[in-house]
């Protein structure tokens, strides 16, 4: 609990997953809203909005998804790489002699 409240345990990857899948049902929504509606009242051209929409849609919330969730990867393999040099032993110092 004290990670959640310091910011260290991020719950925003959590949150994009749930706006996928809530885009994705929009998408699912509107693209056979499009196909039924839309043929009724503005012809061929919505069929194809609406198959558009359909395939499309969710292949572009995928992707807008996948770019926020690649920050916060980013963010956890620097933590990784963090944690990793400071347990690592301090190498001793390279002293350097003049010629001479």
């Amino acid at each position: 609990m004290n990670d959640f409240f310091s910011f260290r345990t991020m719950i925003t990857p959590i949150i994009i997953q749930i706006i996928f899948w809530v885009g994705v049902a929009l998408c699912l929504i509107i693209g056979i809203g499009y196909l039924l509606v839309g043929s009724q009242y503005f012809g061929s051209a919505s069929v194809l909005y609406g198959l558009l929409i359909l395939i499309l849609g969710p292949v572009a919330v995928r992707i807008y998804c996948e770019i926020l969730i690649i920050f916060f990867r980013i963010n956890e393999t620097l933590t990784e790489i963090k944690h990793a040099l400071e347990q690592r032993p301090a190498a001793p110092p390279v002293q350097t002699t003049s010629p001479g």
